[in-house]
């Protein structure tokens, strides 16, 4: 069990065996593409949301965004889904034989999304009871209801698989072989800081970091998606009770 939990450790944390590398031509069309789309996505995420709660623009604002996440990911090139690997390999195989696919990487996409929702949900019994943090939440609760339940989690959970294959996909892609991890969690976090509510980026930073690790030891976007999917609905519909809204 404990040569199981190291190995598991030892995969999770390391990049993914035979990661694949764009060719210098490709690199190149992936970061313009990336850099025309990132300002696009900023200034459409930093409307939408500076907007007041019940404005008409606040729906097709959002899924302009996610539209702008999606077209500007697959537009820069290949975005792959990626495989993880559960079982230990036998003592004469090498670990990077041991087998892989896409079943593994959303499984473990899954259970990360699980683990940080619950996370933050322990955090936000927290943070409610901090005035000034508090407020910054209830600001971004209260676009809940645009639109009603079915529409705001279609848009809530559809935005969170777009940015995915955008910064998980495009972003991490164009920046991997200078420090991914850092740079895609970064930049996901500044162009999450044009909404102007700290606290969404604080969360970018942290759901960021979790997600580039998962797309580092997968080769794709498959887990990150599945994580950002399962946080954002645990988000959606657990947190609005906790800070009454």
């Amino acid at each position: 069990m404990t040569a199981d939990l190291t190995t598991f450790a030892q995969r999770l944390t390391a990049p993914a065996p035979h990661t694949t590398l764009d060719d210098p031509g490709a690199l190149r069309r992936r970061r313009i593409v990336v850099a025309v789309f990132v300002v696009i996505g900023a200034i459409i995420l930093g409307f939408s949301l500076s907007a007041e709660p019940g404005a008409a623009s606040f729906v097709p604002m959002t899924i302009g965004l996610a539209a702008a996440w999606l077209i500007g990911g697959f537009l820069s090139g290949p975005i792959r889904l990626g495989r993880f690997g559960w079982r230990r390999p036998e003592p004469a195989i090498p670990f990077v034989a041991q087998p892989s696919s896409a079943v593994g990487a959303a499984a473990l996409g899954v259970g990360v999304g699980l683990a940080v929702g619950a996370a933050f949900v322990v955090g936000a019994l927290i943070t409610r009871e901090i005035g000034p943090l508090a407020s910054l939440v209830r600001e971004v609760l209260a676009f809940r209801d645009e639109g009603g339940v079915v529409l705001i989690t279609a848009i809530t959970l559809g935005n969170g698989l777009a940015e995915e294959i955008f910064f998980r996909g495009a972003v991490y892609s164009a920046v991997q072989r200078h420090q991914p991890l850092v740079w895609s969690t970064l930049l996901y976090a500044l162009v999450t800081l044009a909404s102007g509510n700290v606290m969404l980026g604080f969360a970018a930073i942290v759901l960021g970091s979790v997600c580039a690790v998962l797309r580092r030891a997968t080769d794709g976007v498959l887990a990150p998606i599945c994580t950002h999917v399962i946080w954002g609905a645990i988000i959606l519909f657990c947190l609005p009770p906790i800070f009454g809204t």
